[in-house]
This record gives structure tokens, C-alpha cells and sequence, in this order.
């Protein structure tokens, strides 16, 4: 059976990139930002035990839609769907189209932004087409298309809007740090001061001042000094090296 993008699409051309891993805790943080998000996880998972098991997950599923059948992103739907209809509370359903619309726009939005910060800017007929593919990747996740901003232009308005009007609650700040300090061995721990610092750099200014995240003028300069070498060494990588494992096997 057939999958439902075709070999040379650009989404599986851009979501087999390694290097987008470095988006995870900046999708974590913006989904959580949203105070029904991070209700509904509060209350219905073990994620201050395992805060990156959830992005594990949603991306587990992605790659199933994007590299898999027909049959296999149809059954992985499914099931999402039957998990997140056990997921609600007050002034929260996990399926409801709006908040799987935001989580899949945070996947949508931090792939783009770390590819062309880390590895280079996408084409805009490149951009236009992979925001597209995941539109239909979110349609099969339960946000019908009519609730989907229809271009990427109209995306990037929706984020901004989206951004601009956030309050992260005190649930997401003490979810966040989980994420930013998880429970991990401490020889681990210079890794993650790193991505601790990645994570607030990369977090668009509204949101990561809501979350109490430091930032001056030398961390930024850092930042833009390796994304800058990461651009001029990256690209000349061979894609096999670069390619994430799933991704490989497609």
C-alpha cells in the first residue's frame, strides 16, 4: 500500500533532518503555553516523570503518517484519537480542533525555523509545499481543513496572533521545568545546560520572557555564531549521516 506523500516530497525531505531534534524543547514550551495544553497534560499524564515522552510520541506519530502507508498513518490516527478522547476537563478536550490546530502548529513552525537557522532557508515554493504536506499530516491528526490556515502566509499571521496573545499559566511554568531540568544522570547535565540555553534562544521574545527564562546580548551572539557554522558545515554533511534513523529506512 502507498504512503500518502510521494518519495520526493518536501516534507519527507525535511522531516528526516536530525538537526530538528534541537526544536524539541521549543515545541514543548509552546505548546504548553497555551493554558488548556497545559491543563490537559497536567492533569492526564506522567509528564513531569518523562516531559520529552510526549514529544517522543506526537513525533513517533508524525513519522508514521509522513514515512509510512496509507494504512499505518490511518491506524496511528486512530488511536491518537481514542487517547485524547479520554483527555478532559474543565474548559479542555484534547481533540478539540483548536488545540490539536496549536501542538501541530508548533511542530509546523519550529521545523521551519530550525532548518533554515541551523541547516538553510527552504525555498519559498519549498516552504509553501511543506506547510502544505502538513496540512494534510494535521487533517489526518483530527484538524479538519477548514480550521487550517490555508497558506503559509496565513500561517505565520496565525502564529504571530497566537504568540501575541498567550498567558502562560504558573501549570506550564512548573511543566516547563521539567522540561529544562529534567531527572537525568548528572553527567548529563552540561548537555542540558545547553539545551537549556537553546531552548530560551530559540522561544519566540513573548513567550520566553513569560516563562522567566533569562537572555541578554551575549547569548545571542552565541547562538548566531554556531547557527551560522552550522550552516557552513551542515549542508556539506552527507545526507545519510544527517538523515534521522526512520527517515533512513524510508
Amino acid at each position: 500500500m502507498t504512503g500518502l506523500f510521494p518519495d520526493d516530497a518536501v516534507i519527507r525531505r525535511v522531516g528526516g533532518e536530525a538537526i530538528l531534534l534541537l526544536g524539541g524543547g521549543r515545541a514543548l514550551l509552546m505548546q504548553l503555553a497555551h493554558p488548556q495544553v497545559a491543563a490537559g497534560v497536567a492533569d492526564h499524564s506522567g509528564f513531569e516523570a518523562d516531559p520529552f515522552g510526549r514529544l517522543r510520541r506526537t513525533l513517533e506519530a508524525t513519522f508514521t503518517i509522513v514515512y509510512g502507508t496509507q494504512e499505518d498513518a490511518d491506524l496511528v490516527a486512530r488511536q491518537l484519537w481514542a487517547v485524547h478522547e479520554r483527555v478532559t476537563g474543565p474548559g479542555y478536550r484534547a481533540n478539540d480542533p483548536e488545540l490539536l490546530l496549536w501542538v501541530n502548529a508548533t511542530l509546523i513552525d519550529t521545523a521551519l525555523r530550525i532548518h533554515a537557522r541551523f541547516l538553510r532557508p527552504l525555498s519559498p515554493t519549498d516552504a509553501e509545499r511543506y506547510y502544505q504536506d502538513s496540512v494534510v499530516v494535521a487533517e489526518v491528526l483530527g484538524v479538519p481543513r477548514d480550521v487550517q490556515p490555508p497558506d503559509l502566509s496565513a500561517f505565520r499571521d496565525y502564529m504571530r496572533q497566537m504568540v501575541g496573545s498567550l498567558q502562560v499559566s504558573d501549570t506550564a511554568r512548573r511543566l516547563a521545568d521539567a522540561v529544562l531540568h529534567p531527572k537525568l544522570p548528572w553527567p548529563a547535565e552540561p548537555g542540558m545546560a545547553l539545551a537549556r540555553e537553546l531552548t530560551a534562544g530559540l522561544l519566540p521574545r513573548p513567550l520566553r520572557e513569560q516563562f522567566g527564562l533569562g537572555w541578554d546580548r551575549n547569548r545571542k551572539a552565541a547562538l548566531l555564531l554556531a547557527a551560522a557554522a552550522s550552516r557552513q558545515v551542515l549542508p556539506r554533511v552527507p545526507s545519510f549521516v544527517r538523515r534521522a534513523p526512520t527517515a533512513l529506512l524510508a
